[in-house]
């Protein structure tokens, strides 16, 4: 029921900002207090904005198919809507944490 979804969409969204803000690379574009559970937006940390291409061709090798933010603002977007599985967005955050390894 909508209880069983609300938990599994609170613990996928809670798994991706836990590494938006752990990772050296990337920081939330939303005050934690209006973070959405359904759209996770970030962009690349300060004096890391010119490997957003870079992260963008990475996360495309990896499978990770539609997170480009919105053309006006840049930086990210995932989509994290009910029927999206708890390990796409594992695998994202896999992704992050390669990309971050490398630098």
């Amino acid at each position: 029921g909508v209880e069983v979804m609300y938990k599994m969409n609170k613990e996928k969204a809670e798994l991706l900002y836990n590494e938006i803000d752990r990772n050296s690379m990337f920081v939330g574009t939303a005050a934690k207090e209006d973070r959405s559970l359904m759209n996770v937006c970030f962009v690349m940390a300060p004096g890391k904005e010119a490997l957003e291409a870079e992260f963008m061709a990475f996360a495309k090798e990896k499978g990770m198919v539609g997170i480009k933010g919105h053309r006006s603002v840049g930086g990210f977007r995932a989509s994290i809507y009910n029927a999206c599985p708890l390990e796409s967005v594992q695998a994202l955050v896999e992704c992050m944490k390669e990309f971050e390894a490398q630098f």
